[in-house]
């Protein structure tokens, strides 16, 4: 099982980037994919997750209202866009899949994880 995820880079402060999460290696249809961030010297906190089956979502207070998650079924792929992001959105964005929707904010809920890609937002 394989979980890509690209789509990281340096940005300004209000402007906007979409990740993607590639999977392979099996499917996720009655999974939860989740997108989590580390930022240097911090835990890995959880920003957002998608139970594949329904599309249900679910929002880590911070990105609400600013950050959507969506999957393509079709591409096995998993999406977060980013929009009016801050300095404090910088960190190592990783996307993960787990098998339990009532735990999705739990990192020990998440059975893959991807390498991770590199969010810099500059004030």
């Amino acid at each position: 099982v394989q979980l890509q995820a690209s789509g990281g880079g340096l940005v300004q402060a209000g402007g906007s980037l979409r990740l993607s999460c590639a999977a392979s290696g099996r499917t996720f249809s009655s999974y939860v994919m989740g997108w989590f961030r580390q930022a240097p010297g911090k835990e890995r906190d959880f920003v957002a997750a998608i139970a594949w089956s329904d599309g249900s979502a679910y929002y880590a207070d911070s990105a609400k209202g600013r950050f959507t998650i969506a999957r393509d079924n079709a591409k096995n792929t998993m999406y977060l866009q980013m929009n009016s992001l801050k300095p404090e959105d910088t960190a190592v964005y990783y996307c993960a899949a787990g098998p339990h929707v009532d735990r999705v904010v739990t990192t020990d809920n998440y059975a893959y994880w991807g390498q991770g890609t590199l969010v810099t937002v500059s004030s």
